[in-house]
């Protein structure tokens, strides 16, 4: 990257020039991104760049909305569940961030209240302080089904009592993502959560196709990382997968990194659902931006193990397992996610790049402040060479390269 002038590191005007704009919009060849401060001004013609702005060459490749990421548990060594403060979420945050991530939701899976209440309170802290990169959180668990758990830990899993909906109810005015199974929630509590604010996803659950249509009516609005720790599609029982296919209202995460879902299981997936309804999610571990010493590559992921709930997790191709084979989250980041889409499922890149932005942006009621590149829109942006590699980051207007 090179800089045409160079004025004072304080002008707020900046420009970025030659490389292709992927908005969520359309593609724009040869047009110039002007951003003011933290925010986006305009895409105007290169020859229409204010004298005063400072110019910045991309050198080709593409510039997208940043990536938005709704289920991250851990990265660069880090596990929100192990340490729920300040330090860890800026850790998690910094790691995804190069990997093209600009906005992440912390995810915390099934735990004590005491951890539960402690996350929510450091997320409230980065939010005051304006963490770069932090959105909000996600609470996956701990309302779910026991037989679809997956890795949560039993031991935590239960229906809400009164304490669990007091501390849900206080998430209001908090953006938040609530998992939980249907069948394990009363459809009256489900609604009173909706009406909070929060934002509520099926997952980890064995409902039936009736009870987990009665879910959505009850203000579910979205599922948890699809085909994963839900009933799946039968001839006879359609169960949660089915639902979640057939209401084109409901949106679905999806996990794309050839472990988790079957390449044609995406395929599929993207094919059934409503146009803007299938977003790509990591539920990324703590390998996820973990460097090893003497690593030749920033941010590459570590092929060791961590721990979760005291229970060591091994890292093997690419995928995170305990020592029975039950996947542990994953080793996934959001680039490798959106090229996956496009190399492995053949989904055009445009759309792939919806999937890391747009798309979790509509599903958070982000839409009119993150997620595609307009004026007046956050200034969170990634830019990519052509094998789909980020190369820098901005968020709120601030670059950092990769």
């Amino acid at each position: 990257m090179s800089h045409a002038n160079s004025p004072a590191a304080d002008r707020p005007l900046k420009a970025l020039v030659n490389a292709t704009l992927h908005t969520g919009d359309s593609v724009l060849a040869g047009a110039a991104l002007l951003l003011d401060g933290p925010a986006i001004a305009a895409i105007i013609a290169p020859e229409a760049i204010p004298p005063e702005a400072e110019v910045t060459d991309l050198g080709g490749g593409i510039l997208a909305p940043g990536f938005i990421d709704l289920q991250v548990n851990g990265g660069g060594g880090a596990l929100f569940n192990d340490t729920p403060d300040l330090p860890t979420l800026r850790r998690i945050a910094e790691a995804h961030r190069r990997f093209g991530t600009t906005g992440l939701l912390p995810t915390l899976i099934t735990d004590s209240a005491e951890t539960r209440a402690a996350a929510v309170a450091a997320v409230r802290a980065g939010m005051a302080q304006g963490m770069p990169g932090l959105l909000g959180i996600h609470l996956e668990g701990p309302h779910i089904a026991p037989e679809r758990r997956g890795v949560h830990d039993a031991r935590f899993i239960a229906p809400p009592d009164a304490g669990d909906l007091a501390l849900l109810g206080g998430l209001s005015g908090l953006p938040a993502l609530v998992t939980l199974a249907p069948e394990a929630v009363p459809p009256e509590q489900i609604r009173r959560l909706a009406a909070a604010g929060l934002r509520i996803a099926a997952g980890h659950s064995a409902a039936t196709w009736a009870q987990a249509k009665a879910g959505f009516a009850a203000g579910i609005t979205g599922v948890t990382h699809l085909f994963n720790a839900m009933s799946p599609l039968g001839s006879r029982e359609p169960g949660m997968v089915g639902a979640a296919l057939e209401e084109d209202a409901v949106w679905c995460g999806i996990i794309v990194d050839g472990h988790h879902v079957h390449d044609a299981s995406v395929r599929l997936a993207w094919k059934a659902k409503a146009r803007g309804r299938l977003f790509l999610v990591t539920d990324a571990m703590p390998p996820v931006g973990a460097t090893q010493p003497g690593a030749t590559e920033p941010g590459a992921t570590q092929p060791g193990g961590f721990q979760l709930y005291g229970e060591d997790i091994r890292v093997e191709d690419g995928r995170c397992v305990t020592a029975d084979g039950t996947l542990a989250g994953s080793a996934l980041d959001m680039a490798t996610a959106v090229r996956n889409a496009v190399e492995r499922v053949g989904i055009p890149l445009d759309e792939a790049l919806r999937m890391a932005s747009a798309y979790p942006a509509d599903f958070m009621g982000m839409a009119g402040r993150r997620g595609r590149i307009r004026p007046g829109l956050a200034a969170d942006l990634v830019h990519l060479d052509e094998r789909l590699r980020v190369r820098a980051t901005w968020i709120s207007g601030k670059m950092a390269v990769s």
